[in-house]
């Protein structure tokens, strides 16, 4: 019997890859994201290399009304949620606390902690009602340590280390796994959205060390979800070889 899953913030990165990974293995597939021409280009790719059923919903998981919208009913087939990957998040600027930019904090603080809320409370109640699912929340290395310049991230990555240990706890008497992963540095999108677009401050972040990739993250992801139903992978990080923690690298 074919399994279920909904990756948010699937239009790139890491994302993209988990929906790819899990395509692989058979899961049918609610994609979601904001840029509506990805997700219809990843639904056409999917379908037609693995044969499995996708769906796509584009909406901004910041906004409540808009993940009530369109997660309370999900397209036949999508009774059941087996898995979902909360991954959509972002980093906004690189700057002292007296110089950050407000909309900056709140693009982070909206979609890395209310987004991940909304979705969850919407597809949980859905697990409950089928007796067991797994979330996996796709935190950072931030999530447990804190660098200058990146308090605000760090923040709300820290809220998603607590968040994800509180729906463990929460979930216990559901059968609901919920697993977090902790990546360091990976290529993605990721930088050139935090440098609001330039490319060359992105790319510098990477020079001289070679990065986890999304393709990285998505094996770890499978490799959680398919342990046996009696064990739950609480925590993982995951880390470049040339990176020690949010301190220390090395680069050629």
């Amino acid at each position: 019997m074919s399994k279920n899953a909904i990756v948010t913030g699937a239009t790139s990165g890491i994302g993209e890859a988990t929906a790819i990974a899990l395509a692989e293995i058979g899961y049918n597939l609610i994609i979601t994201g904001r840029r509506v021409e990805r997700l219809r280009h990843l639904k056409k790719s999917l379908e037609s290399e693995f044969g499995v059923q996708v769906e796509t919903l584009c909406f901004d998981v910041r906004d409540k009304h808009q993940c009530a919208a369109n997660l309370e009913n999900l397209p036949n087939g999508f009774e059941r949620i087996d898995v979902l990957v909360n991954n959509a998040g972002l980093a906004a600027g690189l700057e002292h606390i007296d110089q950050g930019d407000l909309h900056d904090w709140d693009a982070m603080i909206d979609t890395n902690v209310k987004g991940v809320l909304y979705v969850t409370r919407i597809i949980s109640r859905k697990m409950i009602e089928a007796g067991g699912g797994h979330i996996v929340n796709i935190g950072s290395i931030a999530g447990t340590e804190t660098y200058e310049n990146g308090a605000v991230y760090c923040a709300s990555k820290h809220a998603m280390h607590a968040l994800s240990q509180g729906m463990h706890i929460d979930f216990l008497r559901h059968g609901i796994r919920v697993t977090e992963i902790r990546p360091g540095m990976v290529e993605t999108e990721f930088s050139l959205v935090r440098f609001h677009g330039n490319k060359e401050k992105a790319d510098s972040v990477y020079t001289g060390l070679e990065p986890l990739t999304g393709e990285d993250i998505a094996d770890t992801i499978v490799w959680a979800i398919n342990q046996p139903p009696h064990v739950n992978i609480s925590e993982i990080v995951v880390m470049p070889n040339q990176q020690a923690n949010a301190y220390y690298n090395y680069k050629k």
